[in-house]
């Protein structure tokens, strides 16, 4: 006959199998939901997707490029989280590609935007030394005039920039990830000349999927000014 100790014994005996077992499920379930991220370098986009689509990881193109001379451009150079890291599923790997070798010359940014002036230098390899401003309604937004001037050596670039006069100022959101056609139709509303276009499909994406937006989240926009999303499809 089993004595109110040896009950009590066995139940906690029991509940303690319970536990490790109960955790042990957690712990390998976990594990299930997690994938090892692969080496995307000197991949194209398409490759860059249809590798990690099948690990249920889905792909994030920055829009800024990075001078190298050892990779093609239009490749993927960089990658985060790095190669071989542990990831979970439906995570995002951040990729930058590659602008190939770096530009010799200081390229010409009279008549660009700021924003796009700003990613030429940075696709070029070359540092923004600073922005000067004039306000002019003659030809606002754009660079008027840029130091050292186009074609000429060095590594650093001065701009200024007309200014104009702006309507009301938003910051861009982030719509990496939501739905094409409904994020247009609230920016439309906003005032914004929103394009959505289509792109190669990204394996594990749903079709309509934002993956690419210009310009980035983050950055200052005025209403009028146009967007261009891409989507998966």
């Amino acid at each position: 006959m089993l004595t109110a100790g040896k009950v009590l014994l066995l139940v906690v005996a029991l509940a303690a199998t319970y536990l490790l077992f109960a955790a042990a499920s957690m712990r390998l379930a976990l594990r299930t939901r997690e994938v090892q991220v692969p080496d995307l370098t000197n991949r194209s986009t398409t490759d860059a997707s249809a590798m990690a689509g099948p690990l249920g990881l889905t792909l994030k193109v920055e829009e800024t490029r990075r001078p190298n001379a050892k990779i093609a451009a239009g490749r993927v150079v960089m990658q985060e989280p790095t190669a071989g890291s542990v990831a979970r599923r439906q995570r995002s790997i951040r990729v930058w590609l590659s602008a190939g070798p770096r530009a010799s010359s200081v390229p010409r940014l009279v008549g660009e935007t700021e924003r796009a002036a700003q990613l030429r230098l940075a696709q070029d390899g070359l540092t923004l030394a600073g922005i000067a401003e004039i306000r002019s309604q003659a030809v606002p937004d754009v660079v008027v005039a840029q130091n050292p001037p186009p074609k000429s050596a060095g590594e650093e670039v001065a701009l200024l920039v007309n200014r104009g006069e702006r309507g009301e100022s938003y910051v861009m959101p982030d719509l990496i990830g939501v739905n094409g056609e409904r994020a247009a139709e609230v920016l439309r509303n906003r005032g914004f000349r929103v394009a959505v276009v289509g792109s190669a499909p990204y394996p594990g994406v749903a079709a309509g999927i934002v993956v690419r937006q210009n310009p980035q989240g983050g950055f200052q926009i005025s209403s009028g000014e146009p967007i261009s999303l891409e989507v998966s499809r």
